[in-house]
């Protein structure tokens, strides 16, 4: 079970709670999507909440993917990693097809998570757009706590978008989500979505979704705690646009802000690769990578793949048009 680079298949949980798919099929060139398959998780050590294995990624080989860095974590991640984070590959990443607007949630930040849910990732994330829409993000003015909550217990979902910040985001668009900020992706968006390592959501939404928001929107911890993980301060217009970064013409790193959690670089041309674990998302043209260990990764629009550390650094033959994201741990 040593590591080995690798390109992946389509991981896509069915029956999920809101509509999409139809992009990634297109964006992946594998026909017809099944019935509400929104996410693709990519390289995905990461089980949907209250799952064991559902959202984890299964390798070539049969192995899931969790497996594989438990038996040679070293040889996946490296040794700097491995001394700071053990067996954690500290990222998750995922397609997202928005086939209708998601509902508005939030996610945790570390110490909620620490404290009510004995984890150690909340789930920090940040957004790379390959076809734009509209999103609400964050509060434009204070939100008491009694408030909130009779918004999210009587569905008052126009009240709420109406306290919300909307931005138009467009293809190479990149927007960091903090964790406890409230936020709704639009219909018709299509993105690269970075997180922290888990599957933690807070709906404060789900009237006309097919989800049980009462009994399942609240991570088993009841509203009044549950919600207590929200951002309720108001923002204002710059300082929402400051979260948002139009990089379409950008080479390298695309995320500085949030390098504390996450590493993202738009990789263009024949550029080549340094060593290290990362989750690979080719985005447009074609190219061939090979590492110094002589595996080869054969790339098109579409595809997915992993890149273990044992492989070492990767030279690139690629067209001009070649593109891809490049999604990685924090630094070790």
């Amino acid at each position: 079970m040593s590591a080995k680079s690798q390109v992946l298949g389509a991981n896509q949980p069915a029956d999920r709670f809101y509509r999409g798919g139809e992009r990634i099929a297109a964006f992946r060139r594998s026909g017809t999507a099944a019935s509400r398959t929104p996410e693709d998780w990519v390289g995905s050590v990461t089980p949907l909440f209250g799952e064991v294995h559902l959202g984890r990624t299964v390798l070539s080989d049969g192995d899931l993917l969790a497996d594989a860095v438990a038996a040679d974590p070293v040889g996946w991640l490296g040794a700097a990693h491995v001394s700071r984070f053990g067996t954690d590959t500290a990222l998750l990443v995922k397609l997202l097809d928005a086939g209708e607007r998601l509902p508005v949630h939030a996610h945790p930040d570390v110490p909620f998570a620490r404290r009510h849910l004995g984890l150690v990732h909340g789930k920090t994330e940040a957004w790379i757009f390959l076809e734009g829409a509209e999103v609400s993000l964050g509060f434009s003015r204070d939100v008491g706590v009694e408030e909130l909550a009779e918004w999210v217990e009587r569905q008052r979902v126009e009240d709420m978008l109406g306290a919300m910040h909307t931005l138009r985001v467009t293809s190479g668009d990149v927007v960091f989500v903090p964790a406890g900020m409230p936020h709704a992706i639009g219909e018709g968006a299509l993105l690269v979505e970075l997180q922290e390592p888990t599957d933690l959501s807070i709906l404060m939404e789900w009237r006309g979704f097919a989800i049980d928001g009462e009994s399942h929107g609240h991570l088993g911890l009841g509203f009044e705690t549950a919600l207590a993980a929200v951002d309720r301060r108001g923002r204002t217009r710059a300082e929402l646009s400051s979260l948002v970064t139009a990089t379409a013409g950008d080479v390298g790193d695309l995320l500085a802000p949030a390098s504390d959690f996450f590493r993202a670089e738009r990789l263009r041309g024949s550029t080549p690769w340094d060593e290290g674990f990362s989750v690979v998302v080719c985005v447009d043209g074609e190219a061939m990578a090979t590492a110094e260990s002589g595996e080869v990764l054969r790339l098109e629009r579409g595809t997915t793949a992993l890149t273990a550390h044992a492989s070492g650094a990767w030279s690139v033959a690629a067209g001009g048009d070649f593109e891809a994201i490049r999604c990685r741990p924090p630094r070790a």
